[in-house]
């Protein structure tokens, strides 16, 4: 069953393109991957959305999702805001 992660990301101020950066760096050919965006919620915040096969694949690339942090998180203003979980009801 397809599963969904987001993370939210509050920068620093005056690291929004060190942090865009790191990400159009990132290597995403993860197994299961199907999509990643990643969108501009407010002036120095941020939320990347995955589309997952199934919630096996989104788990087995889980040291792959923290080992991209890594390359960014001193861009980051306190701590990341993770979640994700399987799609229970597609609504269109």
């Amino acid at each position: 069953m397809t599963a969904f992660n987001t993370v939210r990301f509050n920068l620093k101020p005056g690291r929004e393109q060190e942090f865009l950066d790191a990400h159009q760096k990132a290597d995403r050919n993860w197994p299961g991957l199907r999509h990643a965006n990643l969108i501009k919620t407010g002036d120095q915040s941020y939320c990347i959305i995955g589309e997952w096969d199934d919630m096996d694949s989104l788990a087995n690339a889980r040291p792959f999702m923290l080992q991209t942090l890594e390359t960014f998180r001193d861009t980051l203003e306190g701590d990341t805001d993770p979640v994700s979980g399987p799609v229970v009801l597609e609504v269109k």
